[in-house]
């Protein structure tokens, strides 16, 4: 049965947990848009970034695409997620990304989640968990904690073979110093 608020124009399934209307996903679906955040996060790799990457979608389309650019861009926040995020607020002309679905291919860290749940993002799907610093679910659950207003939909593991292979492979390169590109360093004042 479906509960209906004053936003829900329609007679639309919502989420019990954030009352926000229930996105359709499959399988298919799943692999076919995390197959886009692993060419994100590709990307990354070859500019020398941590291999993260995310796409958002609504309403069966992608309306965002992004992957880490924190050494670019200098900024410890330009996760992936963090990203995407600014780029399906602007899409939407909304900070509430109602009806949408995050693709990453790692766990989101804390920071990551925390936007997230900000956004109101109804399901995130990742590839890998991150054991060590996952804020989503592994270590932190901050996606599912009751004392936030707004709990998220988790789908885990899609394509996690290929996401796990992509960040072993990199941080393999990095220990050897072949993963990141070399880039001058301005002398000191």
């Amino acid at each position: 049965m479906a509960f209906l608020d004053r936003r829900n124009r329609g007679n639309i399934p919502l989420c019990l947990h954030c009352r926000e209307p229930a996105v359709q996903t499959t399988p298919d679906r799943h692999e076919f848009f995390m197959r886009r955040a692993l060419a994100e996060a590709r990307a990354a790799a070859e500019e020398g970034e941590v291999p993260v990457g995310a796409v958002i979608i609504h309403e069966g389309r992608i309306i965002a695409a992004a992957h880490n650019m924190v050494e670019r861009l200098k900024d410890p926040t330009a996760h992936a997620e963090i990203l995407a995020i600014t780029q399906a607020a602007a899409a939407l002309r909304d900070w509430r990304l109602e009806g949408t679905v995050l693709y990453v291919t790692k766990e989101p860290c804390p920071m990551c989640a925390g936007a997230v749940v900000l956004a109101r993002i109804p399901l995130v799907v990742w590839g890998a968990d991150d054991p060590l610093r996952g804020g989503a679910l592994s270590r932190f659950a901050i996606l599912q904690s009751e004392t936030l207003n707004h709990r998220c939909r988790i789908v885990r593991g899609i394509l996690k073979d290929e996401s796990l292979a992509l960040l072993q492979g990199f941080f393999r390169r990095l220990r050897r110093g072949t993963a990141i590109p070399e880039e001058p360093r301005n002398p000191p004042d």
